[in-house]
């Protein structure tokens, strides 16, 4: 079965660095669409980033633009998502997820998460 496995997560304190690992088995990442999610205590979940691996067009919540980059790596089957300038507010467990396509509705396969704590 298909599985997604994010590792990288952390303590760090502001400012920091992070990157988060995605690996996905099973599932060829390498025309499809993988994001990261993340959703913090008491608040909804929350689109991060997002790739379409065919053509590389990403796109970026507007909280994280310009601090947090989505990449892949086709040979690894992995998604990253490198997270700088880290604030408390970025605290939160972070999901990877996939779909076929970025234009279909729903994500049908997601990570476990990993916990992301910024101080």
């Amino acid at each position: 079965h298909v599985q997604l496995v994010e590792s990288g997560g952390g303590s760090v304190q502001a400012g920091g660095s992070l990157r988060l690992s995605c690996a996905a088995s099973r599932y060829p990442i390498s025309r499809t669409c993988m994001a990261w999610f993340r959703q913090a205590p008491g608040k909804e979940r929350e689109g991060v980033a997002r790739i379409a691996t065919g053509s590389g067009n990403t796109y970026y919540a507007d909280s994280v633009k310009g601090r947090f980059t989505i990449t892949q790596d086709n040979a690894k089957n992995t998604v990253y998502l490198q997270m700088n300038s880290l604030n408390p507010e970025d605290t939160a467990i972070y999901y990877c997820a996939a779909k076929v396509w970025c234009e279909a509705p729903h994500y049908i396969y997601w990570g476990q998460g990993t916990q992301v704590t910024v101080s």
